[in-house]
């Protein structure tokens, strides 16, 4: 499983987004339901302005940041889980991702046809929280239908997977996402083959309009995020017209122009990428050297050597020791030199777990 799949009821934005998030046509918008049938997928850099000043010490070949995959998911409809639009194929869409951003139509335009007639943000997730734990609430029926058989006769694995099925068939009849709910490691481990839709990592990102884009909310918004908070997830404000403006301007002083004229200080979707790559429990660490300064990206609480392997698996199998300079302490330290000067280059060991924005050099054993 991998990226984050974004989705929403038909005309929310969603594929405007994308557009705009991987600076492509890909994704067909048009102001009717089921404009998008399959999956767009885009692979997308994200912004950090640390590589920037990483090259300016550095001054590289080449400089390449961390990217992260998005994937604009047709629009779901009520009644998805029970096949209603197009809804089973969209559903195993979103089962295949690592995490989910729904997109919330938060402004008004009588121009721009809401499928359920009006706009009402809170109604929208909730139709497609709904329609996530019907169909997690089918898969895990489905599931213990199958392990019963098995409990029966003697299966001490499938005795366990049943209490953990139950567990999760409670919740989601009360109407609650499991991502809500406290696994154990055991337990977690059990449900992976599942790929609980409710269960996935979910953020969300808030349409406005031009108007509203500056003061970062709206009426809508506020009720987005007190929402939200249930789900300890992040909101995100952008406006899809806007970003889909931006992306049509080529000239690089021309669209600064814009977005200052727009009171913003940069992009909404590079915020919103940047949430999407937290929402994964990614972090970057660095590699700066004449020839490239480069992000890498691991998941939080991963050790040196693993980080190494990113790079390479001869430099994960060989590897010896770390040389690791924090971001600020490189930059404040003028680069390798001044940081050995300096003492704040520090050896670490293979168990070393790597921090966000750690500059490093593997030494390894061919």
């Amino acid at each position: 499983m991998i990226g984050i799949g974004i989705v929403g009821l038909p005309n929310v934005g969603k594929s405007t987004l994308f557009n705009a998030i991987t600076k492509t046509q890909n994704a067909e918008a048009a102001n009717y339901p089921f404009a998008t049938i399959e999956p767009n997928i885009g692979m997308v850099s994200v912004p950090d302005s640390r590589l920037e000043e990483l090259a300016k010490i550095i001054n590289p070949q080449r400089t390449l940041g961390a990217t992260v995959e998005f994937i604009d998911i047709a629009g779901l409809v009520k009644g998805a889980s029970k096949g209603e639009g197009l809804g089973n194929q969209f559903l195993t869409n979103i089962r295949n991702t690592a995490a989910i951003c729904q997109v919330v139509r938060c402004f008004d335009d009588p121009n721009i046809v809401h499928v359920e007639g009006s706009v009402d943000p809170i109604r929208d997730i909730e139709t497609i929280n709904a329609e996530l734990i019907f169909a997690d609430l089918d898969t895990v029926e489905r599931a213990m239908q199958k392990n019963t058989k098995l409990a029966r006769g003697g299966n001490n694995e499938a005795k366990t997977l049943l209490t953990v099925l139950e567990k999760c068939k409670k919740e989601l009849e009360e109407f609650r996402l499991l991502k809500n709910f406290e696994f154990s490691e055991i337990e977690e481990e059990l449900l992976k083959t599942y790929q609980l839709l409710t269960k996935k990592p979910m953020m969300f990102a808030a349409n406005v309009s031009e108007e509203d884009l500056a003061k970062g909310t709206n009426e809508y918004v506020e009720i987005v995020r007190e929402f939200a908070k249930q789900y300890d997830s992040e909101v995100v404000v952008f406006s899809a017209k806007v970003e889909a403006e931006l992306i049509e301007i080529e000239d690089e002083e021309e669209r600064q122009e814009f977005i200052d004229e727009l009171g913003i200080t940069e992009p909404s979707l590079n915020r919103l990428i940047r949430a999407g790559f937290k929402l994964l429990g990614l972090i970057t660490y660095f590699t700066a050297g004449e020839k490239e300064v480069r992000a890498w990206t691991v998941r939080q609480g991963t050790n040196a050597q693993n980080s190494a392997g990113e790079i390479h698996t001869d430099i994960q199998r060989g590897f010896i020791r770390a040389e690791v300079v924090a971001y600020d302490k490189f930059i404040e330290n003028n680069g390798w030199q001044g940081s050995k000067e300096k003492g704040t280059m520090r050896l670490e060991g293979k168990e070393y777990i790597v921090n966000d924005g750690d500059v490093m050099y593997f030494r390894f054993n061919v």
